[in-house]
């Protein structure tokens, strides 16, 4: 692999962009970012992406329409990296070239990756999906010609929760860097910066498991490619519909443009298109009378299925609340530095101050180490609180993200007798071995709570939010760019005790099967908790809720009553959706019960690729793959091998990104840096000293 850049220039041309598909000129491609490399100039691919969402109530379908362009007069394969939700169930990806519009299919992940190489080889168009993580993914574009872009549509549905009373849906952006660590076997700084040949093995070995690495992170523009960038990338079209008043939609992260009727709204950026920096985040809610549990069912050839949602329907009073050990996990790396570290150090500031004189406190920082302000819990008195916020004020950010040392850290002491521990982390997520993290939450909690909130602007959510439901507690997020006062500050009051514990479903004489999620949250105030099962036969069934309030029990009856059989219309409903998002859920907890250890690694695997194949979703071990009829590339050219550019992430310091042009890696962090740097001036001094030898 080469990883030497010499130079790079930049070109704008005129600024259009056809919104239909058609024979492209090179006068007509909206900008061209040409590199210059040892082995000359080199065009990358062009990119415009349109995100249609169908909002349902509680449940959103939402297309991804991916349109690439090849600026330069040569044969072109193009590789994207990018992200989805992690809870979106990916359903179906179709491909235009041309006039010709092609239906992917799906096929386990070896046989489509073949397929898509025989494709390319064949001068065929071809799109291949890949899934790394379940919130990251590459499009690979094969035979991407001059003057005849390629569109990509993708369709998922996803469950939307509701957090902090109103219905939070997220439109990632943007990958943001992942940093790999020091894991035993993968390459030194020197091994990897030293050598332009240096191929890295796909996997890294964790504990005698294989650990796929993340993807070669594309060039970055501001970093590894010059800073100008089409700005208008990215446009959005919303359609919010209910069966009962909508009362708001809003969006934190981007403003709006909206139009609303009775029972709907439809919504698009008010400047029409933006840069893809940083996440979408929607916000709704919906009138009508309070509820405690909601049903939705659906049934067809693949079975009954039935989803249950439940909300508290009240708080319990402070002075029932037991003390709390609040053990605060403040990551300090390189990639936190600026806005994210401020941010955080405000969140800590109020939360400190809004501790109860019942509670106790500890506070660790992370990078490529440990340390903390106590090795034991502390009273929250008014002098300890006072000397833990000077403890925090004088964090500064550097070095790597070893957050496993952070976690093993933050459960080594005994807990103060008489209070529930809950474990704060504040974090980017910015860490490619999320296996071994979640794998030691898993071995050392007990009975604690983890609450995980994420600081950035296109936050590793599938990680903290992961970590959260491992602990049974919630992920919140902060954007360090935009009122972070007003929003640290939220958050910190809002590290409260759950409402309703130790969730169980008493099905009762209803025969039920792959109950998801097998671990079930906690429930807190103005949140929500989804149970999703399959069942055999139908008609009235009697359930129960089952849960503790401060230790006290607590139950809930429910009288539902479940179709026997398809219906046609409910095949048109938003029902159709159950059996996805059921299969989508059970395939996170088999890809959770992989990255912890818990069962047979390739019985877990076969039992997601399965899943994968009868229900057409995109899975680790299932991708979609679309092939053309015919043959685009007729010129007997290989088409180049380019990666899509993409923009920094808004407020991520240049520290966290790889520093060796167009190569991807394990993020290094400034003290990394340092050490290289250091060892080639090391270098430069001793060939400086050679030379000035007499001969």
């Amino acid at each position: 692999m080469i990883r030497q850049i010499v130079s790079l220039s930049f070109l704008m041309l005129p600024e259009i962009w056809a919104s239909h598909l058609h024979a492209q000129t090179a006068d007509e491609i909206a900008g061209r970012v040409i590199g210059t490399s040892a082995s000359g100039q080199m065009d990358m691919p062009l990119l415009k992406s349109d995100l249609s969402v169908d909002i349902q109530g509680d449940l959103a379908t939402v297309q991804v329409r991916q349109v690439f362009a090849n600026p330069s007069d040569a044969p072109m394969s193009a590789e994207y990296l990018f992200p989805l939700n992690q809870k979106a169930a990916i359903y179906a990806m179709q491909m235009q070239v041309g006039e010709e519009m092609v239906e992917a299919q799906i096929q386990h992940t070896a046989e489509a990756e073949e397929t898509f190489k025989n494709a390319e080889e064949s001068g065929k168009a071809a799109a291949l999906l890949t899934q790394h993580r379940p919130n990251m993914f590459t499009q690979n574009i094969a035979n991407l010609m001059p003057g005849q872009p390629i569109t990509v549509t993708l369709s998922y549905v996803q469950a939307v929760p509701k957090i902090d009373g109103a219905y939070e849906l997220v439109l990632p952006l943007v990958v943001g860097p992942r940093y790999e660590g020091s894991t035993p076997g993968s390459p030194s700084a020197e091994e990897f910066y030293g050598s332009d040949d240096l191929v890295i093995d796909a996997n890294v070995s964790s504990g005698g498991w294989q650990v796929a690495k993340v993807p070669d992170y594309p060039p970055v523009v501001g970093l590894t490619i010059p800073d100008e960038i089409d700005m208008d990338r990215v446009s959005l079209d919303v359609t919010l519909e209910a069966a009962i008043p909508v009362s708001s939609l809003t969006s934190p992260t981007h403003d709006l443009k909206t139009e609303q009727a009775e029972n709907s709204i439809q919504a698009s950026f008010l400047s029409g298109r933006v840069i893809d920096n940083r996440d979408v985040i929607l916000r709704y809610e919906l009138g009508g009378e309070d509820v405690t549990a909601g049903v939705l069912s659906h049934h067809d050839a693949r079975g009954g299925f039935v989803s249950l949602m439940i909300e508290p329907s009240n708080i319990p009073d402070p002075d029932q609340i037991t003390a709390r050990e609040l053990v605060f996990v403040l990551d300090t790396s390189g990639s936190m530095g600026g806005a994210p570290l401020d941010a955080s150090k405000r969140f800590m500031q109020a939360a400190l101050k809004g501790l109860r004189p019942e509670d106790y406190f500890r506070v660790i920082r992370f990078s490529s180490d440990a340390s903390e302000f106590s090795t034991d819990a502390v009273p929250a008195t008014e002098r300890n609180t006072k000397a833990g916020l000077r403890f925090v004020r004088n964090l500064r950010a550097s070095g790597g993200t070893e957050i496993d040392n952070a976690i093993r850290t933050a459960f080594a002491t005994r807990r103060p007798d008489n209070t529930l521990r809950v474990v704060v982390f504040l974090s980017d997520g910015y860490i490619g071995d999320e296996a071994t993290v979640l794998r030691t939450i898993r071995r050392q909690i007990g009975d604690a709570r983890v609450y995980a909130f994420g600081v950035g602007t296109a936050v590793n959510r599938y990680l903290l939010d992961a970590m959260a439901d491992e602990g049974r507690g919630y992920a919140r997020y902060v954007d360090p760019t935009d009122r972070a006062d007003d929003v640290a500050e939220t958050l910190a009051r809002d590290l409260i005790s759950p409402v309703l514990t130790d969730i169980s479903i008493d099905w009762g004489e209803l025969q039920v099967t792959d109950v998801v999620p097998q671990r079930v949250p906690d429930l807190f105030d103005g949140g929500s908790v989804r149970v999703l099962a399959r069942y055999n036969g139908g008609g009235p069934a009697n359930v129960q809720i089952n849960g503790l309030v401060q230790g006290r029990k607590a139950a809930m009856p429910l009288s539902l009553k479940l179709p026997a059989e398809s219906d046609s219309e409910d095949d048109q409903s938003e029902g159709a959706s159950i059996p996805l998002t059921w299969a989508r859920s059970r395939i996170a907890d088999l890809e959770r019960a992989i990255a912890v250890q818990a069962g047979d690694k390739d019985t877990l695997k076969t039992q997601i690729a399965d899943l994968g194949m009868r229900f057409n979703l995109q899975t680790r071990y299932t991708s979609f793959v679309a092939v053309s009829k015919t043959i685009v590339n007729e010129s007997g050219l290989p088409a180049q091998k380019t990666a899509v550019p993409l923009p920094q992430v808004a407020g991520v310091s240049a520290a966290a990104y790889p520093k060796t042009g167009f190569s991807g890696s394990s993020t290094p962090e400034p003290q990394t840096l340092f050490g290289i740097l250091t060892l080639l001036a090391l270098a430069t001094l001793r060939l400086t000293g050679l030379r000035r030898k007499p001969a």
